[in-house]
């Protein structure tokens, strides 16, 4: 396989992930590019001594500017706080280089513009992160969504839920803060997860309505005092889209005060003749409706129907970290131009798309107003 040198900025929980992928690249069958963790930059000394377990990172800095004048380094993947998304993603293109951008693409619309344009400017191969379309029921959606079999659509309902910011104790950090997270807060923090697959579909909504909320006004700095906490928590955007010349309503959910649950993405489309339904709590099941004389909600257990077929057997389920390796996949073979019919990356104007339904959200919820797009 092709080998490609990947640099990896932001070392925390999911430059960990990416590289863990990496380290389990044999257990795909089906792909002709392999990447090769070279380059890791982070600020944090212990954040860096983790990835000298890795053989092939050769170079670990604190100065990503080190990394990216490696010619070792042909991808870089960047995860840092989003005030940062749009000098660092930039400073990538400008060095040459491709890149893996994270959600939610800067830290609001015109920085996500400014992005765009510079992606745009440098010819380079550019997607950003996105996993949770790749898990085999999420596939099975959007194949019944396309596949004319649903009647005419009523509406859908694709969201995120976690209860992170339920526990007042629980420090606060970067993306409690506007000046780091941005103005949108759980928006960016979560929304991609809940756009993607409409957006794919192309079920971008034409105007909304949005209610937000924010949690706790403080919580413990972890100096001993107490730090101020200004984002939003929960978000409830109430959409009209248009599916196949209908107007149709399409809920977004993103919720990091969700009480019950740790960690939950879901999706649901419903129509006169037919209807699917998902959600990781439950990972392996996928909900079919059947209309007729009677009606029928029926269940299905889905095995390893992965994009990419790997080494695992088909009766077990996926997780978080094979979705992980699935979407590096994507990215890889889609830049060698050898996706094919499978499923790529959110693109560029993908995610400045949900900066565009982030901004009309703040704009609904602080008038109270229906916000056309």
């Amino acid at each position: 396989m092709k080998k490609i040198g990947v640099g990896i900025i932001g070392g925390g929980l999911m430059g960990r992930e990416m590289a863990s992928a990496f380290a389990r690249w044999c257990a795909l069958m089906d792909v002709e590019v392999q990447p090769e963790l070279v380059a890791v930059a982070d600020l944090v000394e212990d954040v860096r001594n983790w990835f000298r377990r890795i053989p092939s990172c050769t170079q670990i800095t604190g100065n990503y500017q080190e990394l990216l004048a490696n010619p070792a380094v042909d991808v870089v993947y960047v995860a840092v706080p989003h005030h940062l998304h749009e000098k660092l993603y930039c400073d990538v293109l400008a060095a040459g280089k491709d890149l893996f951008a994270e959600k939610p693409f800067g830290i609001d619309l015109a920085s996500a513009r400014r992005i765009e344009a510079a992606a745009k400017a440098s010819g380079r191969f550019v997607r950003c992160s996105s996993e949770f379309p790749f898990l085999p029921a999420a596939q099975r959606v959007m194949q019944a969504a396309t596949g004319g079999k649903l009647g005419r659509v009523l509406e859908v309902v694709s969201g995120f839920h976690h209860s992170s910011d339920l526990d007042a104790t629980k420090p606060a950090n970067w993306k409690r803060k506007s000046a780091t997270c941005g103005e949108i807060g759980v928006l960016g923090d979560l929304g991609m997860h809940a756009c993607h697959i409409p957006l794919r579909l192309g079920w971008k909504p034409r105007r909304l309505f949005a209610q937000l909320q924010k949690g706790h006004p403080q919580r413990p700095d972890g100096k001993g005092g107490m730090a101020d906490c200004d984002t939003w928590d929960n978000a409830l955007l109430h959409c009209w889209t248009e599916i196949a010349g209908h107007e149709v309503p399409l809920r977004l959910e993103m919720k990091r005060m969700a009480p019950g649950e740790t960690n939950s993405w879901f999706i649901e489309v419903l129509g006169t003749e037919s209807g699917v339904r998902y959600s990781t709590k439950e990972p392996k099941t996928l909900w079919v409706f059947e209309n007729g004389k009677e009606q029928f909600w029926k269940k299905t257990d889905l095995g390893f129907g992965m994009p990419f077929k790997t080494v695992t057997g088909g009766i077990f389920e996926p997780g978080f970290p094979d979705m992980i390796q699935q979407m590096w996949a994507a990215y890889l073979m889609e830049r060698e131009g050898l996706l094919g019919d499978r499923f790529g990356c959110a693109t560029v104007e993908e995610a400045v798309a949900t900066q565009e339904i982030f901004a009309a959200a703040l704009e609904s919820h602080g008038q109270g107003i229906v916000k056309a797009l």
